[in-house]
């Protein structure tokens, strides 16, 4: 790399955004239990994505994580999608499994040529789930400096692709920054030089509540904050009452503040706080009894609420 990780980030910061968003979504939206019951009686399989991205303003796409999708999909997601949507995808299990984070240059370059970056605008962070047997070791520092920070850089690295990509799409060519999250499930990357390492490369520590199977942090590490709510009790299958709806929706608040909130459960420092506020990307995945889609609603709105209330305060002080 001939800049540092932390120049790169600084130069594909996005000037064009105006103020902090908190986006709360689902993870996948395809799931026959929920026919019938979240999305309406007869409404065709094609429509669901339009359904839930007429509700929620971002979703996590989770099918990149079992195998590569081709750009016709993606394409066809994007124009089933408001304007101002955003996806969030999850990276491949390939890479993060079964190559367990070596080697892992070829693999990289087809999933970016696969057609991911035919989202555009719409193309929010990527999210990089680590195995629970997977350790911090010497492998992790490499994998984050070979994550491509611009859609340049992406696109530079899909060119590698092999015959794995059967036809290789890299987008419209315009450049736009590209987010980085990675999601942890071992115990040994609870210290504070992994931490450093993801604010080194710019990359967000991903705040996971997972019933207490795996680390629970809530460390800052970029300038914006990716939460994955996995079941409250019961991993993927338990709901969020409404006390753990306000719960969330108080530190998600916080976090979008440019802050934390006020007793954060950290492995390293506390993170510089931003006058501009952080990003927060939101996503429940406790699809099992189809708790996700109207918990996601739930919290969506009470951040909305708090949200308002806030900015009403800061009227009213003015």
């Amino acid at each position: 790399m001939g800049a540092s990780a932390s120049s790169i980030v600084e130069a594909g910061r996005d000037v064009s955004r105006v103020s902090a968003r908190i986006r709360v979504g689902i993870s996948g939206w395809r799931y026959a239990p929920w026919r019938g019951v979240y999305y309406p009686k007869g409404l065709r399989q094609a429509d669901e994505l339009a359904f839930a991205a007429s509700q929620f303003s971002t979703i996590e796409i989770n099918g990149s994580f079992y195998c590569l999708q081709t750009s016709t999909l993606y394409r066809a997601w994007y124009r089933a999608t408001p304007p101002d949507f955003v996806f969030a995808v999850k990276g491949s299990r390939f890479i993060t499994h079964m190559l367990r984070l070596r080697g892992v240059e070829r693999a990289l370059a087809n999933f970016f040529a696969s057609g991911v970056l035919c989202l555009g605008e719409k193309l929010g962070p990527f999210l990089w789930q680590l195995p629970p047997t997977l350790p911090f070791d010497e492998r992790i520092e490499p994998f984050l400096a070979s994550l491509p920070r611009d859609t340049a850089a992406a696109r530079a690295l899909a060119r590698d692709h092999d015959e794995r990509v059967r036809e290789p799409d890299f987008g419209d060519g315009v450049e736009r920054r590209l987010r980085h999250a990675v999601e942890i499930r071992h115990p040994s990357f609870c210290v504070p030089r992994f931490t450093a390492l993801l604010r080194r490369y710019g990359v967000a520590f991903v705040i996971a509540d997972t019933a207490g199977h795996f680390p629970y942090f809530e460390d800052v590490t970029a300038d914006f904050v990716y939460v994955r709510l996995h079941g409250d009790e019961e991993l993927y299958r338990s709901g969020y009452s409404a006390g753990a709806i306000a719960h969330w929706a108080r530190r998600i608040r916080a976090f979008g503040a440019g802050g934390e909130p006020e007793d954060p459960v950290r492995i390293g420092g506390p993170a510089r706080s931003r006058r501009s506020g952080r990003d927060v990307f939101v996503y429940f995945d406790n699809d099992v009894k189809v708790h996700a889609p109207f918990d996601a609603l739930a919290l969506a709105k009470a951040t909305a609420r708090a949200r308002a209330v806030h900015a009403g305060a800061g009227r009213r002080a003015r």
